[in-house]
């Protein structure tokens, strides 16, 4: 019978009938033996037919039991050294090496082995039943001659099953002790796959099997896009690429491998850990592009690979690596002849060669040069297939293959010149320019530049000369060399040098490896000092807050010089003691970027001293390079190891690691490169812009179980330029509003007196939670969730009553989490019930049902409970904005970019003030009191006094509001602030100016705005840059206009758009607009000319929303126009697997007015161009 078109039988139907059309076999449930976990016909099938000596050898031995000793010694084999290393190798029977696959070769040139390949039996099995202890099956099971080695649960969101659902299934029902899913002897991945997203693991462990996405990426981000031919799913790739024939026998063959590590841990005790790595999709997309690239380029070519941090770099480089070495060409000739990788990881080499040994099962593939340039020189004279060397060797290379030379009798080098290269850059190496990098170039291109040169020598008659064209030669592209650059955040150059049109040959991005949670964002709990402070003196007179120590010496932090180490040192020290310390465990370490070396001194000696006089349980390490002489105290110098007694620089790193030291202070020292995944918290006192920032704040990113935060306390950046940095490598990050701490016990109030907890269901749940560690036992985990389970119950009963008030409750709720986890890092809170109800929110969050019709993310509770016993975690929270980000501008002919000036009145504030106080402000002193006056402009409070009031009254308003303006942006221009605050003569002149210019122009944008009908509209007219467009204002367009300009899939820009800023409580994006809505057909829900912000495209489900829609064969019966706005309602049929629309209604609310109601196949007749956001005035505005 035909299965259900929209059942989970169906999608699993169509991943078989693909994969059986394109070279797999379809093998029988029956066929499984459960004891041995293995297809027993399809095994022994292969031997005979690819190896019939050897089975005619070992049949002569036992005759009719050939079978049954083969099977045995190949099921004992796989055990003890798992069936990765069994396909590859094969396995010992009476002496005999028995394969049981063939992989292909780098070349063609073997045509046995081309006959083996293509015996290769892929088997799929559906609904297999596996267990002899259970009746449980897998949807989809494969096997490559008989052994399997992957499996797939499948869901069909059509039915209400996830991908999640799949994951819980291979978590809590499927037993990692049964002989097909233990660890590397049998399966080697396992899938989770619905239409929509798949994930992978590699290593079943019951409920803490962790899972890592395999999804494509989209638009940047994470998931998956539709795909472009409306033809199948969006995890179709799945099966149709990375699982086809040819492509699954070389993951089998080159990727994936058993990584095995020995680290010590906090107490110095080595431990050994085993892990399968199965590579993620975009680092088997890149190393597939790049030797496709390779293979049909051949030598003499730069590519460029953009991975952010998390994205697995070291693999994708040691899988690139032993491609190359061993890539021939359509014609079966070697491209390379060796490989260079050039970079700073220690952990590369070996990480290197026990992969390669894996593929290979042969030493010297790899070559690590650790000790000097004459190494380096004899690995490539000899022609070693995988050289791992730093930049800093290559210099004196030639001088040594010359030394070789002469000892051979020789007068040149060897061929070494004439040999093809390919040169993986890492780009956690010191540089990748300057004369370190030309002189690679010169080392391994050597004998064709002398030639160019002596050719050119000779033309130019300069024959004494050709060394002077050779060491111009060498900087450019070398016909014998091929660059790989790796890097997570390219400049200028690196695009230009390594890019193709300026574009990387491929891209995996930091959102999508934030979104897939490989990398914690940063920017989540970045607050600069300014921040800090202003919530500290905020909560000033609340009774819940304690100021303590970190609050006093915040506030005398203001009044003293900005470099005052001591202050900043007491500040430092007595948050890490109050806020990080117990963070991840009680393990979390912090980082203190300093500007220099004798500042990092400086701080060394202060953070002891305090932490001495305090008595802290905290110690300190100092890092960085050469000598430093004391500035006030004649013959005295410092060094990083005297600073650090009994720690060797080496030995840094691993000491840090430990629990003995917990503060890391540095100065151009590993801000770049430097993985510690316990480094939760980084005190900034350094200028840092661009590429810096991205660099020096992303050591925070590394995870790590129990850190789910980080945090930045910056003393010096602006927040917009960090912002900025990081918009470049990432699309649309931003830091957020500013935080309002009372707002937080506005949203507390709401929640408590919303009825969903009540305040025994608190205690109940709180009195298990935080009972003393030596009380705790398992059937507290029962406790917690019966606790909570009333509360879950009531907010099930009110989502189905009113779903908007229930997600209204749930979107307060994560408000506080969010407020109070950001805030705890930074006041010292004593109200214990914020920490209560911070608790009891967090897991009645996980339990709480997801919102109907939409997406939700829902928490592993199990796994999160035991990590919340350990510790209470705090998050805050980020803004992630859709935004256009600054391209990298290359060298200017002054070195830098150069200022964009803006034009500023006539009567200028800095012309009265150098007048008056005999100052000598400039024109970017200007430009910082035009900014306040902008900001200030835009509060609504002051708008409304402008248009009430007279200029007098009006200053009284603003002089209320312009103190806490200059607050906000006392680091901007320091010398204005302090002049500002502290001389009132100045403050009184600046203010009456302000006040003034301030008042003329929001009376200005009134008339104008009001030129147009008569009336005042509800929003100021303003004239933006580009990177405030979408972002702080939208533009005002007639509903024709935005009907054309929007109906497009990318909205046309028009240069002429007018802008308007507008209150709303929305997040501004791309694809927002404001238009006036006339007539009367949505009254009472949009009065006739009112002005609303609208949204393109639609996203989600468009029933019940109300639209703006484009009719191409009727006209809207109120107006006659072909746009209208109305409520969309559909009517849909299912056919085959997918809906159609039988018919759609454009519906007013005023039931005086007609439908529009479009049939079947209407979709040429009507277009939907967006979606209404919010009705900025609810009546006509005031004539």
């Amino acid at each position: 019978m035909m299965p259900s078109r929209h059942s989970e039988t169906a999608f699993e139907t169509v991943i078989e009938e693909h994969l059986l059309a394109n070279g797999y076999v379809h093998v029988a449930p029956a066929a499984y033996d459960k004891v041995r976990a293995i297809f027993p016909e399809e095994v022994l099938g292969f031997i005979r037919r690819t190896q019939p000596k050897e089975w005619a050898r070992l049949e002569a031995l036992h005759g009719d039991n050939t079978g049954e000793q083969v099977l045995g010694d190949l099921c004992k084999w796989m055990d003890a050294n798992g069936s990765l290393a069994t396909l590859r190798h094969g396995f010992k029977c009476y002496g005999r090496t028995l394969q049981v696959a063939t992989f292909r070769a780098a070349h063609e040139l073997n045509p046995e082995l081309e006959a083996r390949y293509a015996a290769n039996r892929l088997g799929l099995t559906r609904q297999l039943r596996y267990s002899s202890r259970c009746e449980n099956s897998l949807d989809v099971t494969l096997s490559l001659n008989g052994i399997p080695f992957a499996t797939l649960e499948l869901k069909n969101p059509l039915t209400g099953q996830r991908v999640e659902h799949a994951r819980a299934q291979y978590k809590h029902d499927r037993d990692a002790h049964e002989p097909l899913f233990e660890f590397k002897r049998r399966t080697l991945v396992h899938f989770a796959v619905d239409t929509e997203s798949v994930l992978m693991t590699t290593r079943l462990a019951g409920t803490a099997t962790h899972f890592l996405p395999f999804n494509r990426g989209s638009d940047g981000g994470a998931g998956n896009p539709p795909d472009p031919a409306g033809r199948t799913y969006r995890t179709a790739y799945l099966w149709e690429e990375i699982l086809e024939r040819h492509s699954v026998l070389d993951l089998l063959a080159r990727f994936v491998h058993l990584q095995i590590d020995e680290k010590r841990d906090d107490q110095g005790r080595k431990v050994r850990t085993e892990a399968m790595i199965f590579p993620r999709y975009h680092q088997l997309e890149a190393v597939r592009k790049l030797t496709a690239a390779a293979r049909t380029e051949g030598p003499g070519h730069n590519y460029l690979v953009e991975h952010s941090a998390g994205s697995g770099k070291s693999n994708t480089i040691g899988w690139l690596a032993h491609r190359l070495a061993s890539l021939h060409d359509a014609e079966n000739r070697r491209v390379f002849d060796s490989v260079v990788v050039v970079t700073d990881r220690v952990v590369l080499d070996q990480q290197l060669q026990d992969t390669i040994y894996q593929f290979e099962h042969k030493r010297g593939v790899v070559e690590k040069i650790d000790e000097h340039s004459k190494q380096l020189a004899a690995a490539l004279a000899s022609g070693v297939p995988i050289v791992i060397t730093t930049l800093q060797k290559f210099p004196f290379v030639s001088e040594h293959l010359l030394e070789m030379a002469k000892e051979r009798g020789e007068d040149a080098p060897s061929d070494l010149p004439r040999r093809r290269f390919a040169v993986i850059v890492d780009e956690a190496h010191s540089s990748q320019g300057g004369e370190a990098a030309t002189e690679l170039k010169a080392v391994l291109g050597g004998q064709r530049l002398r030639e160019e040169a002596r050719e050119r020598a000779a033309e130019e008659g300069l024959a004494d000369l050709d060394e002077l064209f050779r060491s111009m030669a060498k900087r450019g592209r070398q016909a014998n060399l091929s660059f790989f650059a790796f890097t997570a955040t390219p400049k200028h150059k690196t695009l230009a040098v390594f890019g193709r049109d300026g574009e990387p040959t491929h891209r995996y991005t930091m959102r999508q490896a934030i979104e897939e949670e490989f990398i914690l964002d940063v920017l989540a709990h970045y607050t600069s000092y300014a921040t800090y402070y202003r919530l500290l003196k905020a909560c000033e007179d609340d009774p819940n807050v304690e100021r303590k120590k970190a609050a006093r010496a915040l506030a005398r932090f203001l009044k003293l010089h900005p470099h005052n180490i001591a202050q900043k040192t007491e500040v430092m020290v007595e948050h890490f003691n109050a806020f990080t310390r117990h963070k991840i465990g009680g393990r979390a370490k912090a980082m203190v970027i300093t500007s220099s070396r004798l500042e990092a001194v400086r701080y060394k000696q202060s953070f002891d001293r305090y932490i001495q006089a305090k008595g802290y349980p905290i110690r300190t390490l100092v890092a960085f390079s050469g000598t430093v002489q004391d500035d006030k105290v004649a013959g005295v110098s410092y060094t990083e190891e005297g600073m650090n007694p009994g720690v060797r620089e080496k030995e840094l790193p691993e000491k840090f690691a430990t629990q003995e030291y917990q503060v890391l202070l540095v100065a151009e020292k590993y801000q770049t490169g430097f993985d510690q995944p316990l480094l939760h918290t980084m005190y900034v006192d350094r200028r840092l812009a661009g590429i810096q920032a991205v660099q020096t704040l992303s050591r925070l990113n590394r995870i790590h179980p129990l850190k789910e935060e980080t945090f930045v306390l910056d003393f010096v950046n602006d927040r917009d330029e960090i912002r900025e940095a990081f918009k470049t490598y990432y699309e649309g990050a931003e830091t957020g509003e500013q935080v309002d701490p009372a707002r937080m016990y506005q949203i507390r109030g709401e929640l408590d007196a919303s009825g969903v907890y009540l305040a025994e269901e608190l205690d109940r749940f709180c009195a298990v939670y935080f009972k003393p560690r030596a009380k705790q036992n398992p059937s507290d985990h029962q406790a917690l969730n019966a606790a909570l389970d009333p509360a879950v119950s009531r907010f099930t009963a009110r989502q189905q009553e009113n779903e908007e008030e229930a997600e209204l409750w749930r979107g307060k709720a994560q408000a506080f989490l969010n407020l109070y986890g950001f805030l705890s890092q930074v006041i010292p809170y004593q109200d214990s019930d914020l920490e209560r109800l911070y608790v009891v929110l967090r897991h009645l969050s996980a339990k709480l049902p997801r919102r109907r019709g939409g997406p939700g993310y829902q928490f592993d509770d199990e796994i999160r409970l035991e990590y919340y016993r350990l510790q209470k975690i705090s998050e805050g929270s980020i803004s992630l904005r859709e935004g256009d980000a600054q391209k990298l501008d290359g060298p200017t002919e002054v070195g830098s970019a150069l200022v964009r000036e803006r034009p500023v009145p006539l009567s200028q504030l800095i012309d009265i003030v150098n007048e008056r106080f005999g100052t000598d402000f400039n024109q970017a002193d200007q430009l910082f009191f035009d900014q306040i006056v902008e900001a200030a402009m835009a509060d609504a409070s002051l708008q409304q006094a402008a248009a009430v009031n007279p200029d007098d009254k009006f200053e009284l308003v603003f002089k209320n509001l312009l103190e806490s303006l200059f607050v906000e942006r006392m680091d901007q221009n320091e010398e204005i602030f302090v002049r500002f605050m502290n001389d009132a003569p100045f403050q009184k002149v600046v203010t009456s100016w302000m006040a003034g210019e301030a008042y003329r122009r929001l009376r200005a944008s009134e008339r104008t705005l009001a030129e147009g009908d008569g009336r005042a509209l509800p929003f100021r007219r303003v004239q933006p840059i580009d990177s405030e467009k979408f972002v702080t204002c939208l533009p005002l367009l007639s509903l024709q206009v935005a009907a054309g300009a929007f109906g497009d899939p990318q909205p046309l820009m028009d240069a002429d758009w007018e802008w308007i800023a507008v209150e709303t409580k929305h997040r501004l994006r791309r694809g927002m607009f404001v238009a006036q809505v006339v007539g009367r057909s949505m009254e009472p829900a949009i009065p006739d000319g009112a002005y609303c912000i609208f949204s393109s495209p639609v996203t989600g489900t468009r029933d019940g929303k109300t639209v703006l829609a484009v009719l191409r064969d009727e006209h809207d019966p109120e107006t006659g126009e072909r746009f209208t706005v109305k409520r969309y309602e559909s009517r849909k049929a299912a056919e085959d697997t997918s809906w159609r629309h039988d018919e759609v209604t454009l519906r007013p609310l005023n039931p005086d007015f007609p439908t529009i109601t479009i049939a079947q196949n209407g979709g040429e007749r009507f277009a939907v161009v967006a979606e209404l956001v919010e009705v900025l005035s609810a009546s006509p505005p005031a004539s």
